[in-house]
């Protein structure tokens, strides 16, 4: 049975946290793969690196905005609620969509460019990895939102 999103800020300050927690795991673990040596490792490692940075932003992003958005007297009437409910979890399934893409980029980075470069290789395989984390993480939100 479904448990229903009852405070759509809390659920984004929660999703803000767990995206933090994968930015900063994919930050260190990027910067422990870069000083590697390994050149197929430090292509993985500049993936993880970059992408960390970017979630860990977007994370930032969503957790004073939820913060802001919940501070306000307005936004907890159950029609303002619910219409964020629903943005909230269109722009889940957008991104949903968006990761399948990633996939494939990386996929394609891997087997063109990474055909004769282990860098390349490593760039691609740590898009597949990124891309793939992101599409269950969006999915897993999503179904969390569901009608």
């Amino acid at each position: 049975m479904k448990t229903p999103v009852t405070d759509i800020w809390q659920f984004e300050m929660t999703l803000s946290r767990r995206l933090w927690q994968w930015a900063m795991g994919s930050i260190v673990t990027g910067v422990i793969l870069l000083f590697s040596g390994a050149p197929i490792f430090r292509g993985i490692g500049g993936q993880f690196t970059g992408w960390g940075a970017i979630d860990g932003l977007l994370a930032l992003f969503g957790r004073h905005r939820a913060g802001r958005q919940a501070a306000k007297v307005e936004v907890h009437t159950s029609q303002y609620q619910e219409r964020e409910r629903k943005n909230m979890r269109r722009i889940l399934s957008v991104n949903t969509g968006l990761d399948v893409l990633y996939v494939g980029g990386g996929l394609l980075v891997a087997k063109s460019k990474g055909r004769d470069d282990d860098v390349w290789r490593g760039a691609g395989s740590g898009i597949v990895v990124q891309g793939a984390f992101l599409f269950f993480f969006d999915l897993f939100h999503a179904w969390q939102l569901r009608d």
